[in-house]
């Protein structure tokens, strides 16, 4: 799995100065920060609404938008996918209430 979001998050980092005429990646990009974030939002919501309705390929095809959108955003940002992951790892056997009570408050 790691290979295969390796992959695209090279892609992406490779189309983010190409042609916006020629590359979605970079033409979103250059529309900002912003707009990616808005894509991430709005790609959740549609995955949300079929995880509602049952769409299981529905659900598949958002989430793959979702993935893709979120790791152009991380891209943006300049945050590796490796450093999610290893978030993720370190999370790992740690109860989400725990984990979640570990964090500073808001």
């Amino acid at each position: 799995m790691r290979a295969t979001l390796h992959t695209l998050e090279q892609t992406i980092l490779q189309r983010r100065s190409a042609d916006p005429s020629a590359s979605y990646v970079a033409r979103l990009t250059a529309r900002g920060r912003a707009k990616i974030a808005q894509k991430v939002g709005e790609e959740a919501v549609e995955a949300v609404i079929a995880a509602m309705g049952d769409d299981r390929d529905g659900l598949v095809g958002e989430s793959a938008d979702l993935i893709f959108h979120l790791m152009l955003l991380l891209a943006d940002a300049g945050v590796s996918f490796d450093a999610v992951l290893d978030e993720l790892e370190r999370r790992e056997g740690v109860s989400g209430i725990a984990e979640k009570a570990s964090r500073p408050a808001d």
